[in-house]
């Protein structure tokens, strides 16, 4: 069972260097779902207490854009083929993230 189709020839997370030899592709394939899910929450809770004004957003922030670049690292199966497509945009969004909220103190 897929989560996702992508387009012929693309078959990410398949592959991943960290899990697909320990767990097998179809476990590999959850695990990545779960943990898209987790950082799409952190970034959802982290915009809620940015728009509500509260002192945690900058944390949680900092800390679910570190979750996705080492998520997008761990299902990475090394090879720079089509990268984009593997979420290579996502990296350089997270990266960003972390130095606005690292490098700028911007206030609330």
């Amino acid at each position: 069972m897929r989560f996702f189709e992508l387009r012929p020839g693309l078959t990410w997370p398949d592959g991943a260097w960290a899990f697909s030899r320990l767990l097998g592709d179809p476990a590999t394939r959850w695990l990545a779902a779960g943990s898209l899910t987790l950082a799409a929450l952190g970034f959802l809770a982290a915009g809620l207490g940015l728009l509500l004004r509260q002192e945690w957003w900058r944390p949680i922030t900092t800390g679910v854009a570190l979750l996705s670049t080492l998520i997008f690292f761990m299902f990475w199966d090394t090879k720079f083929h089509a990268l984009p497509d593997k979420g290579g945009v996502g990296l350089l969004i997270s990266l960003a993230i972390l130095v606005v909220t690292l490098l700028f103190k911007l206030p609330l």
